[in-house]
């Protein structure tokens, strides 16, 4: 959530800079700003009321003592009238605030001033890649058609047990994804991150405070009896971590790696986009969250975009790193890294990991600081990144490591998966 005090001296470099995420801030802006200098008049006749009825009271109080009963009572009368006035505002104040609050937190988070302009993902901006590119050759089979070939995964009896996008892994499938999570969590721990376990359920406040709610209702699993939310992603209990804390200058940054399973209850489409393991509504990752002095948040954005690249790395995966534009970044990112490998069977890039900055915007909400060296209390940054979602790495995986005899397991996963080879 961005700072109102930041809005209100920022006005138009706020609205300049939602711009880019083609979000239209000038009405909403000026609202908020009209709202709070409501909020701010209001308190004040409340303050000043209140302070009246506090001199009232004393003079009160003198002129009973004095014996003066009658002049007593006709004070007691104003004070009565500004008690009602005063519950009167205090209502009003109230419900400013509300509508204050609602409209805050609809606003985006606003770009770094190195996020390009553009729409769509097509003007994403390409800064690194890696790997040789080889064109889908005619005996290619997409991971679907192989998953079936090799009894590894299972979308028929997934989607009978649950439904669409709940893939069942059997034998050297299952092996696969276990393979794969510990060897992310081995790698993180490797890094520096320390692992946690968290829930894979939250309440409200844990999705309000990362920035799901209210932006992503609709595509979050609700048990409504309890009122909780299946998660989207270990991002949101591991960063709630840290809700309503204030860290040490000395603790910064704070490193965790979690594995969890995610899901998302994401609006389907159809094609080969979707197909397989391309979209799922329940998938495993790894996620690599960190709590950064301000300072240094844009230098470990660029260290958790190398760590990704360096794992994809070692899967001997083809990637590409791109700089997300402006209209295709999620609500709460000020500067996202999207990682894609390239699948061979399908002669198309899929999206394994995005590294985001989100600078104080889920902070402000968490009411996550930090003590400086003065002293002084600060806002820390929260980082998150995919390291990294299985369903489409295994995709690739057995995409670009098919052959005549089977699918090759990358050398780095042999001691993990026990196999060499599926087949």
């Amino acid at each position: 959530m961005l700072s109102l005090n930041f809005i209100r001296e920022h006005k138009q470099e706020v609205i300049e800079r939602l711009s880019i995420k083609n979000f239209n801030g000038e009405e909403i802006i000026h609202r908020i700003i009209e709202l709070d200098d409501k909020r701010r008049e209001t308190q004040k006749m409340l303050d000043d009321m209140q302070a009246r009825s506090n001199i009232l009271a004393k003079e009160i109080g003198i002129l009973f003592k004095s014996g003066k009963t009658a002049e007593a009572n006709q004070l007691k009368d104003q004070t009565g009238e500004i008690k009602s006035k005063g519950k009167e505002m205090d209502s009003a104040l109230e419900n400013i605030k509300k509508e204050l609050d609602d409209i805050l937190v609809r606003v985006p988070n606003l770009p770094h001033s190195s996020v390009p302009r553009g729409k769509t993902p097509e003007e994403n901006l390409v800064v690194m890649q890696e790997g040789e590119v080889i064109p889908a050759a005619p005996e290619a089979v997409p991971h679907w058609d192989l998953t079936t070939k090799y009894d590894i995964i299972d979308f028929i009896t997934g989607n009978k047990i649950t439904g669409a996008g709940f893939p069942l892994y059997k034998g050297k499938g299952a092996r696969l994804q276990r393979a794969l999570i510990n060897f992310f969590l081995d790698e993180a721990l490797k890094a520096g991150y320390a692992e946690v376990q968290p829930p894979y359920m939250v309440n409200a406040a844990s999705a309000y405070a990362t920035g799901q709610l209210p932006d992503k209702d609709d595509q979050m699993y609700h048990a409504g009896l309890d009122d909780l939310y299946l998660i989207p992603t270990a991002e949101v209990p591991v960063t709630n971590i840290y809700r309503d804390t204030i860290l040490k200058s000395s603790d910064l940054p704070m490193k965790n790696v979690a594995y969890s399973a995610c899901f998302r209850r994401e609006a389907g489409s159809y094609g080969k986009d979707v197909r397989g393991l391309n979209r799922l509504h329940q998938f495993d990752k790894v996620e690599i969250v960190q709590i950064a002095h301000p300072e240094k948040s844009y230098e470990i954005l660029e260290e958790m975009k190398d760590y990704v690249t360096g794992l994809l790395r070692k899967l001997e995966l083809p990637f590409r790193v791109l700089k997300l534009c402006g209209g295709d970044m999620s609500f709460t990112s000020a500067l996202t890294y999207d990682m894609e490998v390239w699948s061979s069977a399908q002669a198309r890039w899929l999206e394994v990991s995005s590294v985001s900055n989100f600078e104080t915007f889920q902070s402000t909400r968490l009411k996550l600081r930090f003590k400086d060296e003065a002293g002084k209390i600060q806002t820390a940054h929260t980082l998150n990144g995919s390291a990294l979602a299985l369903p489409r790495i295994v995709a690739a995986l057995l995409e670009n490591n098919q052959t005549p005899e089977g699918i090759n397991i990358p050398r780095v996963l042999i001691p993990y998966t026990g196999f060499d080879r599926i087949g």
